[in-house]
């Protein structure tokens, strides 16, 4: 068996072009997505095994990218251990009880894979269904997850969640160890069925300073990547915003640091520092360009990434909800098109 494209990049092989996927390529933009959903709440379809290998099957099929990402949401093995809380729709993630003392860790029990059959059951019909086109499973990191526990909700200036871990480190790490755990099982889950790769998503740690970072956070996110790393399968870690945590992240321990738009991916490589691979990064928004600006900027990007060991091209975040699947797919084309210099 031929090894995919995805791993060979990562792994710093000779590839002919950079592999391509996005971020929440499964549903957003397709209007199929939109059908399969209507009537359905996100939580629901996230727990169902035909709706999560359907939505996760449909940008494959579209867009011909390089790997599948696993259709879930961040907060589901939350709310598959008991957490009480609901995705709002317009607003995100609403939690019941917020997590501002010691008495409501107790919600924060242990997650068992019985807890999630449905994903083992849909990674299981994935990974049949895919063939040779990877699976990239995925969790939530110890403080994105933290920081909608703590706040309630999505917050734009993480006030709650800030004060907490100063004024009570304590607390702060209790309940991070435990987050860690959750993410670490969900991610154990779904290797263990059958993805080939995992993507760490901390999505709000661009919020914080290097110092609050290394203190409060990297500790529990690099827990959180070497409970899998006896698996054997490539990691991803990834925030929006975190170019000044680029290095502290790479740190962590993945084997791919992903990076948002807004650091160029050569300027990206030097902060991370030697044998990493990189991840991304073209700005989301610039989809809605006409196709020559679009291929212009890619260009860019894939020669940017040229300057790392590895390069696996994606947005700099996840694909938004107006963008054209067609713009998806020429770009797509587009990349592989890119043939690397002889």
């Amino acid at each position: 068996m031929t090894t995919p494209l995805l791993l060979r990049a990562i792994a710093g092989e000779p590839v002919p072009h950079p592999p391509v996927w996005f971020m929440r390529q499964a549903g957003r933009s397709l209007p199929e997505y939109r059908k399969l959903r209507e009537g359905v709440a996100m939580l629901d379809s996230c727990m169902r095994a035909d709706l999560i290998i359907e939505i996760t099957l449909q940008p494959v099929r579209r867009h011909g990218v390089d790997a599948a990402i696993f259709f879930s949401d961040i907060v589901l093995p939350l709310k598959a251990i008991g957490v009480d809380l609901d995705i709002v729709p317009g607003v995100g993630p609403v939690i019941a009880a917020p997590v501002r003392s010691a008495t409501e860790l107790d919600q924060l029990r242990a997650l068992e894979p019985v807890d999630v059959e449905f994903v083992t059951e849909a990674v299981q019909g994935l990974v049949g269904e895919l063939g040779e086109t990877p699976l990239i499973g995925f969790a939530g990191a110890p403080f994105t997850l933290a920081s909608y526990l703590v706040e309630g909700g999505p917050s734009k200036d993480h006030a709650r969640t800030k004060a907490l871990m100063n004024a009570d480190p304590d607390l702060w790490h209790s309940l991070l160890t435990r987050l860690g755990a959750i993410s670490a099982a969900f991610l154990r889950v779904q290797v263990e069925a059958g993805a080939r790769a995992v993507q760490l998503f901390d999505s709000w740690a661009g919020v914080l300073s290097a110092t609050d970072y290394v203190q409060f956070v990297q500790p529990h996110s690099a827990r959180v990547l070497d409970a899998v790393a006896d698996l054997g399968v490539p990691r991803i870690h990834f925030g929006v915003g975190t170019g000044e945590l680029l290095r502290l992240m790479g740190e962590a321990g993945a084997e791919v640091v992903g990076v948002d738009w807004r650091t160029p991916l050569d300027e990206a490589t030097r902060r991370i520092g030697p044998g990493r691979a990189v991840q991304g990064n073209l700005d989301p928004a610039l989809l809605f360009a006409p196709t020559a600006v679009v291929e212009r900027a890619a260009a860019e990007v894939v020669e940017a990434g040229r300057a790392a060991p590895g390069h696996v091209f994606n947005l700099g975040h996840g694909v938004l909800p107006d963008t054209d699947p067609d713009a998806l797919t020429r770009l797509v084309d587009f990349v592989h098109s890119r043939t690397a210099p002889a």
